[in-house]
C-alpha cells in the first residue's frame, strides 16, 4: 500500500504540468487586454503600454511561458495583476471559507443523502422509495442560482430568520451549504439506493434473514460495508466538485471563497489567479481519488494495491 501511494504521488508532478500547460494556453487565448482592464477605461494608449510592460505581458509567449513554468516549479505562483498581492496569499485568505463551506455541504449531503438512498432502497417501490427518489430528480434538475434565490427569499427575506450574505458566523453557513449540498445529496441518494439494491439481493443476504437475522441488522451489518464501496468513491469524487465547484453558489451568496475569486479573476483576466486555482483545484482532485483509493482497502480488505 505505501509503495502504490508513493507511486501515487510521484504521478502528481506529469500531471499538474499537463495541466499547468494547457491553464496557460486556455488563459491567453481568453478575449480581452488584461493591461487595459487594469489600467481603467480612462486610460491611453501610452499608460496601457506601461503596464503592459510592467505585467511582462509585452514579452514574447513563449516567453512568458518559461518564466510561468519556471516560477511553478519554485512554488511562486506570481502576484496578481489587479491587487499586487502574491497569489498564494490570495488563495490562501478565499480557502478556508471555501473548505468549510464545502465540509457543511457533503455534512447535508451525507445525511440526507445516505439516509434517503437507505430508506429507498429497503422500502424498495412502496411510497417511501417513490418519495425519495421523486425528491432526488427535483435536486438534480433543479439549478442553484434557482435554488440559492429561492431560499434566500424565504428564509431571509420573508422570514428573517438567516444573514443573507457574509461568511461570518455559523448562521452564514447554513443557506449557501444547503443550496450547494441540494444536487450533491440528490445524486448520491440515487447511488446508495442502486447499490443497496444490488447487494440486498445477494445470497448471503438472503441466508442472514433465513436464519432470522432482524432486517436492521441485515441492513447496517451485512449489507452496509459492501453497499458503501462504491458509493465511496462518489463520494469523493462529489467532494471535489464541492471544493471546486462553487462557482455559483459563491457568486449568489456573495461568499469570500477561492469560486468567487476565479469569477472576479476571469472578469479581469487576473492570469497568475487563474492560473494557479487551477491548479490547487486539479491537485485537491488528485489528492482526494487518492484518499477515496485508499479508503477502499480499509473497507473492503479483498482490495489490495501493489
Amino acid at each position: 500500500m505505501l509503495n502504490y501511494v508513493c507511486k501515487r504521488l510521484l504521478g502528481l508532478i506529469p500531471t499538474l504540468l499537463i495541466v499547468a500547460v494547457l491553464v496557460f494556453l486556455f488563459v491567453h487565448m481568453l478575449p480581452g487586454d488584461p493591461a487595459r482592464l487594469v489600467a481603467g477605461p480612462e486610460a491611453d494608449a501610452t499608460v496601457i503600454d506601461l503596464v503592459r510592460k510592467q505585467l511582462g505581458l509585452d514579452q514574447p509567449m513563449y516567453m512568458q511561458f518559461l518564466h510561468y513554468i519556471c516560477n511553478v516549479l519554485q512554488g511562486d505562483f506570481g502576484t496578481s495583476m489587479v491587487s499586487r498581492r502574491p497569489v498564494s496569499e490570495e488563495i490562501a485568505s478565499r480557502f478556508m471559507p471555501t473548505f468549510w463551506l464545502t465540509i457543511a455541504s457533503m455534512s447535508w449531503a451525507v445525511l440526507f443523502g445516505l439516509g434517503a438512498g437507505i430508506v429507498a432502497a429497503v422500502w424498495r417501490n412502496r411510497w417511501p422509495d417513490k418519495l425519495g427518489m421523486a425528491l432526488a430528480v427535483t435536486g438534480i434538475s433543479f439549478p442553484a442560482f434557482a435554488l440559492g434565490m429561492l431560499l434566500m427569499q424565504i428564509f431571509s427575506v420573508e422570514l428573517g430568520w438567516l444573514p443573507t450574505v457574509g461568511a461570518d458566523t455559523w448562521q452564514h453557513y447554513i443557506l449557501p451549504s444547503m443550496t450547494l449540498g441540494a444536487a450533491v445529496a440528490a445524486v448520491m441518494a440515487r447511488f446508495t439506493r442502486a447499490s443497496f439494491v444490488d447487494v440486498l439481493s445477494e445470497d448471503y443476504i438472503r441466508t442472514a434473514r433465513a436464519k432470522g437475522v432482524s432486517e436492521k441488522w441485515v441492513v447496517l451489518k451485512h449489507g452496509f460495508r459492501n453497499a458503501m464501496i462504491p458509493v465511496v468513491t462518489m463520494m469523493g469524487l462529489q467532494f471535489g466538485f464541492l471544493l471546486g465547484g462553487s462557482i455559483v453558489v459563491e457568486k449568489v451568496f456573495n461568499w469570500p471563497g477561492l469560486g468567487r475569486l476565479l469569477v472576479d479573476s476571469v472578469e479581469m483576466r487576473d492570469y497568475p489567479v487563474i492560473q494557479a486555482e487551477v491548479l490547487l483545484f486539479s491537485l485537491e482532485f488528485i489528492l482526494i481519488n487518492l484518499v477515496v483509493d485508499v479508503l477502499y482497502a480499509a473497507i473492503n480488505p479483498a482490495i489490495r494495491y501493489k
